[in-house]
């Protein structure tokens, strides 16, 4: 044990440094400007998965991280739709997921917004319309924007939430 010390001692600190932080790039200060110019208060998002490959929530848990700090601009993830400001929608929706995601519609607030996320939640992606999938979001609920790409990046998607409040 002593000797484990004592070698510890001589060799000293072998960690690198901590990075020094770095601004955020101009284009997501911009859209935190944005969000906090539109809405002026917090906004509650409810993220419902319909039936996706998982690929679009990798981009959604990615605007959580530091990087993008969305709780810093008062945008949180709710586990209610009762508390949701906006269904964040994923996915082509699957036979079984049709009514739940009726019923989380109707659980939410007015006004009932929706964001589509994703190719497959746009148009039903690679998954289409068939027995299992009724494809797009927008043939089980109404939809008001969707973000193409498979999958979008999270400025995609902020860009997509700043557009429909700036309507509102």
């Amino acid at each position: 044990m002593i000797h484990t010390l004592s070698r510890i001692i001589r060799t000293g600190i072998l960690t690198e440094t901590y990075p020094t932080p770095v601004a955020a790039a101009p284009e997501i200060e911009g859209l935190h400007k944005d969000l906090r110019n539109i809405l002026g208060r917090a906004l509650c998002i409810r993220h419902v998965d319909a039936g996706s490959c998982n690929g679009c929530e990798l981009e959604i848990q990615a605007l959580n991280n530091p990087y993008y700090n969305l709780e810093g601009i008062g945008i949180k993830f709710v586990a209610s739709p009762r508390h949701a400001d906006l269904l964040l929608v994923t996915g082509p929706v699957s036979a079984n997921m049709e009514e739940a995601l009726k019923r989380t519609l109707d659980a939410v607030p007015d006004p009932k917004l929706v964001v589509a996320v994703g190719d497959c939640g746009a148009c039903g992606g690679v998954f289409g319309s068939n027995y299992a999938s009724r494809g797009a979001i927008a043939n089980v609920i109404p939809v008001h924007r969707t973000v193409t790409g498979c999958p979008p990046n999270p400025v995609a998607i902020l860009e997509a939430i700043c557009s429909l409040f700036s309507e509102v």
